[in-house]
């Protein structure tokens, strides 16, 4: 970890309250070729563990899987918040309500699952995950990057004849939903929902930018893996991220323990 992000995190960690939002696949979990497959690094899976029953920590999973998958996968601590769906999907504590389509959406994501199965049944290895707002078509085990970036092309043409239909490009990854939402809007909410003196926000895939812009002031932006980002900091792997969580939780568990009078 290079000194600059090592500063940042220390400040960060100093706030009396502090939020800490984190995607799953790529920065928690490594990116697999079965989706069905990630889990959490378990350093990682430790360290939130740890920093979810610190005081003046709020953690959130801002995710583009859908809350079910997500809290069967992350097997996040309890009072762990989630958004789901890329934003679509809220589980912030309480009675949260779950997402309501209209008639009109069930229709056209019904339109989006079949036509993005037809397209991923074009080409072996690709396949179409269902989601409570759509669906996405994955083409990492499709055998070559000229064939995966064609089926990416060809479900682009085909979801551009759906209405209603709105598309989110990731890593080897073609998603679209009927509702209209980005993980900035989730971060935002979160941080509405929790009012942190400072907010941390971890990704790695192109959906996550739309939540580095909405990060301002003392806030963190740590981009996982290469790319363009607006991100203020880079580690190289989700194995790096628990020495991220560690430092925090080291950093505030001294200060409680400074606080605390002599017996």
């Amino acid at each position: 970890m290079d000194q600059s992000l090592t500063t940042a995190l220390e400040r960060f960690a100093d706030h009396a309250k502090i939020l800490i939002a984190l995607d799953f696949d790529g920065c928690v979990a490594e990116l697999t070729s079965v989706a069905a497959d990630a889990r959490p690094v378990p350093e990682n899976a430790r360290a939130i563990e740890a920093l979810a029953a610190m005081d003046g920590v709020d953690l959130a999973y801002v995710s583009g899987r859908s809350l079910d998958t997500l809290r069967e996968l992350a097997a996040p601590p309890e009072g762990v918040l989630l958004i789901g769906s890329h934003g679509a999907e809220k589980d912030l504590g309480g009675d949260a309500p779950g997402l309501e389509l209209s008639t009109t959406e069930q229709m056209a994501r019904g339109q989006i699952i079949d036509t993005l199965t037809e397209v991923a049944a074009d080409a072996e290895g690709a396949w179409v995950e269902h989601k409570p707002a759509g669906a996405a078509l994955h083409v990492r085990n499709v055998d070559g990057e000229d064939l995966a970036e064609h089926v990416l092309e060809h479900g682009r043409a085909a979801l551009s004849l759906v209405d209603g239909a709105y598309l989110k490009d990731g890593k080897k990854v073609l998603e679209s939903v009927v509702v209209l939402a980005t993980k900035g809007e989730g971060i935002t909410d979160l941080r509405e929902h929790t009012s942190p003196d400072a907010v941390l926000f971890a990704g790695d895939d192109v959906t996550d930018e739309q939540g580095f812009a909405v990060l301002e002031g003392a806030d963190i932006g740590i981009k996982v893996g290469e790319g363009d980002t607006a991100a203020g900091h880079r580690i190289a792997a989700p194995k790096d991220l628990a020495a991220v969580l560690r430092l925090i939780a080291d950093r505030r568990a001294g200060h409680s323990q400074e606080a605390r009078p002599d017996s």
